[in-house]
């Protein structure tokens, strides 16, 4: 019998989507494919594949209401947020106008007599291990700039969102992508370890937990391939005195919950100046309240679902032992449905909280969030120092200059002020600590999806 995976929806339990598992034999050939067709495709010119990664974004625009469907099925997503189609579409776009520039040869000062050069050359084959919680997006990050750079790309989806990977599939072939570039392959986790210790994978790109992480360096091993991580993350917010208060509650409420918290980059803990602090807390708790928790299928709902009930479980576990340790809660929403083993979550705001808790120290990925009161810019950056992970912090202040500094010190990849869970696809997209390695997107996610070569002409 063949083995399948089965994405069991956080709407209703039941089975919305069974895929068997690919073949050895059919994840070879996918190999051979695409080692096959790099030669023809270094000889497109980059505006060339840049056509092609445009005609793919159209292809996806046009399933979009399809789409928006298929996210609150597979993820629970709501469908009034309408997928992920206005940052596919700004990412894709941006990629493909700085691929030129970024890829093209660099010249030192010139040296009579010689022509010296450094050329930048496709790494080869990609492996692509996207996550469920923004898998259009995530996936993307890697797969239209390593087109763009000349490669080929292997898509493992994450089990819960495998029907994303047919919809990339779909609309690159509707691209007319030359075939053997890009290989959507269902598989195990022991085939996916097996392929990248194969020696036949070049460059491996996972998003995922630290434990995945691990897993995929130790699968690598030895073979030399370059790895680029996106792990944990537990993103702090500090908004200090001269904050616009307002505008800080509505982003971070925003920050905090939207898409139920599963976001790489969400809001998970902020620390308030003592002046405000009072007044933030209530208006944020004061607009939690508005949420509206259910099936994500209805338009009034505003928060859906969590992905899979366990992970449900993981922020109620927070919850109660914060809660046991002396946190106080301030919503206390009663939603149907929300209980032990269930995907169903209502939004929660901690105050009364502290380092010694797990919400405020380890990833929740969930609609809950610690608020702390703190003294002065010193103490904020020392609690948001205060972690194992680094991806991005955000700043809630009047004075830019102050920003930058306490930007400078604080251990991130991503400084914001006045804004928060956003990717810029001019900037790069990296993180620090356990947050992982590598970068993505702007034209330094060009670097680890290619090669330099260096070019030592002379002439006599």
């Amino acid at each position: 019998m063949t083995e399948t995976v089965k994405i069991v929806s956080p709407v209703d339990g039941s089975v919305y989507a069974d895929r068997p598992i690919a073949s050895d034999a059919e994840i070879a050939s996918a190999v051979r494919a695409a080692r096959a067709a790099l030669p023809e495709w270094r000889k497109v010119s980059i505006a060339e594949r840049a056509k092609y990664m445009l005609a793919f974004l159209d292809a996806l625009l046009a399933m979009n209401d399809d789409i928006t469907k298929e996210l609150a099925w597979q993820m629970g997503r709501p469908v009034r947020y309408g997928g992920e189609k206005g940052a596919t579409e700004e990412r894709i776009r941006t990629m493909a106008a700085l691929a030129e520039e970024a890829l093209a040869p660099y010249y030192p000062r010139a040296k009579d007599g010689f022509r010296r050069f450094i050329a930048r050359e496709p790494v080869g084959v990609v492996m692509v291990i996207a996550p469920w919680n923004y898998p259009y997006l995530t996936a993307i990050n890697t797969i239209v700039p390593g087109l763009l750079a000349g490669n080929a790309i292997i898509l493992k989806h994450a089990a819960q969102t495998l029907v994303v990977g047919e919809r990339i599939a779909e609309a690159f072939k509707q691209a007319r992508l030359p075939m053997g570039l890009f290989h959507n392959l269902v598989m195990s986790h022991e085939q996916t370890e097996k392929l990248i210790g194969s020696g036949q994978i070049d460059h491996i790109n996972f998003t995922g937990s630290i434990a995945g992480g691990r897993a995929i360096e130790r699968a690598a091993a030895g073979t030399f391939a370059s790895i680029g991580l996106e792990l944990g993350g537990k993103d702090p917010a500090y908004v200090r005195a001269d904050a616009t208060l307002y505008h800080a509650i509505e982003n971070l409420v925003d920050g905090t919950f939207y898409n139920t918290g599963q976001c790489c980059c969400g809001v998970e803990r902020i620390y308030v100046d003592a002046k405000v602090y009072d007044d933030f807390v209530d208006g944020f708790a004061d607009l939690t309240h508005k949420y509206v928790v259910g099936n994500p299928l209805d338009q009034a709902t505003t928060l859906g679902p969590m992905a899979r009930a366990s992970f449900a479980d993981t922020v109620r576990s927070q919850t109660a032992e914060a809660l046991r340790k002396g946190a106080t809660a301030l919503i206390n929403m009663k939603v149907e449905g929300d209980k032990p083993g269930s995907p169903y979550l209502a939004p929660e705001v901690l105050t009364n909280v502290n380092h010694q808790m797990e919400v405020m120290r380890e990833e929740s990925f969930g609609p809950v969030v610690g608020i702390m009161r703190v003294r002065d810019d010193e103490e904020a950056i020392t609690l948001m120092n205060d972690s194992p992970y680094g991806l991005t912090a955000s700043i809630w202040t009047r004075d830019m200059d102050r920003a930058a500094d306490i930007g400078n010190r604080v251990q991130t990849g991503t400084v914001y002020m006045n804004r928060c869970d956003y990717l810029d696809p001019y900037l790069t997209w990296t993180g620090v600590k356990d947050t992982g390695r590598g970068s993505a997107l702007s034209k330094y996610g060009f670097d680890a999806l290619t090669q330099p070569k260096s070019f030592h002409l002379r002439d006599v």
